[in-house]
């Protein structure tokens, strides 16, 4: 239907604009877009009188007719219809597929299908954005207006999905990275690459630090692998056949070509074959915090959540036939635990499984396929088939989170791998005394870390619990006489782990307590003449409010407590709520 709207949107533009030159337009995940070339600037202002022709072409519920003609037909076609973009897009349909064209009412577009049978199909649509977009993706092509819009079956749905735009806005990692002084992306030194500010840095560390710790506790060790790989490494793995327009150039050290690495396997690979492994050392689990670099479309780069350099938590997994399903499992119950630690409790399993571009027997797949779903189904995880949505070299278990306004996300992934062993020749001795194939299974839990922080940010709204928070409490003395006692405070806490600000401004304390729910400090502590007298602290937690005064030793001990069980919400009481048994 959202095609199908797709269309509807671009008879509408063509209607209102007949000069226009017509690209593609797709749904996506949410709705829908249509890349446009015309001299006419499209802005919001427009965005009424496109909506107002997409009713009345709905209205007129012209049937969708789809039309196969020959390649010369094709190209006579679209010369007769002035369209120089479609040509090019004539030439990108292989020789052996059907060239097709859809019908609607005087709109006729070059178009596989397939499609709702009528556009009175076409119920609940919104017009959303317009934004600059490279033709093909390529900075040295015409920049084209991509029209975004979305379309659901009920108005409700839309209105729903308005209300999560919305809020999505307010939540936006990008706009809070830079009001928290999290991140940043510097334009001079190059699109896509992060900048870890003090504040986004200690978050970081915080969360690398609980990953590397419940590797460790998960029977997992460590490595470190180089950036850059010769050339030859990468035709061995395949990458250079399947993934090269994703790896940069190549750079020439010594006159050898050598690539910087797009992922981490083939490195894990090297250390296995350093020496012979034996049946008794399997299952070996290995797992790195691996930063590599992609290259990705300058269109569809997005804060943290689309990057060129990012450092993913991946791992490698070299076990037997017989561990490999156990081996899953673990693996996917590792990545529901961690995602609950951080407060994602909406998990889905998507079972991807064999694409169109792939390497391996049939038979090998089929194989693969089966272990990664009895696997599930041993854990008794509801799980969806995702056709055709594996990687080059194996099947693969998606896991896709909600955050707290119900957007989810494909963030874990367990990947199985009968390609790379083989490719590499890998083996280990059997209880026979013979060489065996091992089988190896790729696995990210959080994806990569930039794009987790991105969605983290999102989720909570900048508003991290404390054991995350990059400053966990703010003392602010109500006037100067207090600040030696504000500065012994933070030196208390210094002491016993607790990341801690003064506000030593001359501000009124109103004005200090807004700047600290601004800057979304979950604890503030005000000293008074009270509090420097009693050697206690008044506490308000962010977001109950008021919490009253106690003594600074009891503050200390439940925000410790509070870090040590990763509690996502404070755990002190209002000073209005009775005091507890």
């Amino acid at each position: 239907m959202r095609h199908s709207a797709a269309h509807v949107m671009a008879a509408a533009v063509c209607r209102l604009f007949p000069d226009v030159q017509l690209d593609i337009g797709p749904p996506t995940d949410e709705g829908f877009y249509y890349d446009f070339d015309l001299p006419h600037r499209l802005s919001p202002e427009d965005f009424e009188a496109i909506e107002k022709e997409m009713a009345a072409f709905i209205g007129e519920d012209h049937p969708f007719e789809r039309i196969e003609v020959s390649r010369e037909e094709a190209a006579r076609m679209i010369r007769d219809m002035g369209q120089r973009y479609k040509i090019e897009r004539l030439g990108d349909i292989p020789k052996d597929e059907a060239i097709t064209f859809y019908k609607c009412g005087e709109f006729v577009d070059l178009c596989r299908g397939p499609h709702i049978d009528s556009t009175g199909g076409v119920k609940a649509f919104k017009l959303l954005s317009v934004a600059g977009s490279y033709y093909r993706g390529r900075e040295t092509n015409p920049m084209l207006q991509r029209l975004y819009a979305t379309a659901f079956e009920h108005e409700k749905q839309l209105r729903v999905h308005l209300k999560q735009m919305e809020e999505a806005k307010l939540r936006d990692h990008r706009k809070l990275g830079k009001e928290l002084d999290l991140f940043s992306i510097q334009e001079d030194v190059g699109p896509g690459l992060i900048h870890w500010h003090p504040k986004g840095a200690r978050i970081r560390s915080i969360i690398e630090e609980y990953w590397r710790n419940e590797h460790l506790h998960g029977g997992y060790e460590l490595l470190y692998s180089p950036h850059i790989g010769k050339a030859g490494l990468w035709e061995t793995s395949g990458h250079l056949g399947f993934y090269k327009e994703s790896m940069y150039a190549p750079m020439e050290i010594d006159e050898t070509e050598y690539f910087v690495k797009p992922m981490n396997c083939p490195f894990h690979i090297k250390i296995y074959q350093t020496h012979k492994r034996s049946y008794r050392e399997l299952p070996l689990r290995w797992a790195e915090l691996g930063t590599v670099y992609r290259y990705e479309k300058a269109g569809v780069l997005h804060g943290l959540l689309r990057v060129r350099g990012f450092t993913q938590d991946d791992a490698h997994i070299f076990c037997t036939t017989e561990q490999v399903e156990e081996e899953i499992a673990q693996a996917v119950r590792f990545a529901i635990g961690m995602w609950r630690t951080f407060g994602f409790t909406e998990i889905t399993a998507y079972l991807a499984t064999r694409p169109d571009k792939a390497v391996g027997e049939p038979a090998r797949w089929e194989q693969a396929t089966a272990s990664l779903e009895a696997a599930l189904k041993a854990e008794s995880i509801p799980y969806e088939t995702d056709i055709g949505g594996g990687a080059f070299y194996g099947p693969k278990i998606d896991l896709k989170v909600k955050d707290t306004i119900g957007r989810e996300w494909q963030m874990s992934t367990v990947q199985f791998d009968f390609n790379l062993p083989e490719r590499f020749d890998l083996s280990y001795i059997g209880d026979d005394g013979q060489e065996h194939r091992p089988y190896m299974i790729h696995r990210a839990l959080l994806g990569s870390i930039e794009r987790f922080f991105g969605i983290l940010v999102e989720h909570y709204a900048g508003s991290f619990p404390a054991w995350l928070a990059p400053e966990q409490v703010r003392i602010l003395p109500l006037t100067e006489k207090q600040l030696d006692y504000a500065l012994a405070v933070g030196e208390a806490l210094r002491q016993n782990g607790v990341r801690y600000s003064v506000d030593e401004r001359s501000d009124k304390v109103g004005a200090k307590i807004r700047n600290a729910q601004l800057a979304k400090i979950p604890y503030m502590l005000i000293v008074g003449p009270k509090e420097q007298e009693d050697r206690s602290v008044a506490v308000r937690a962010r977001p109950v409010g008021d919490i009253g005064a106690m003594p600074l030793d009891r503050f200390i001990n439940t925000i410790n407590d509070e870090v040590v069980s990763r509690a996502l919400a404070t755990t002190f009481q209002p000073a209005s709520a009775p005091a507890s048994n």
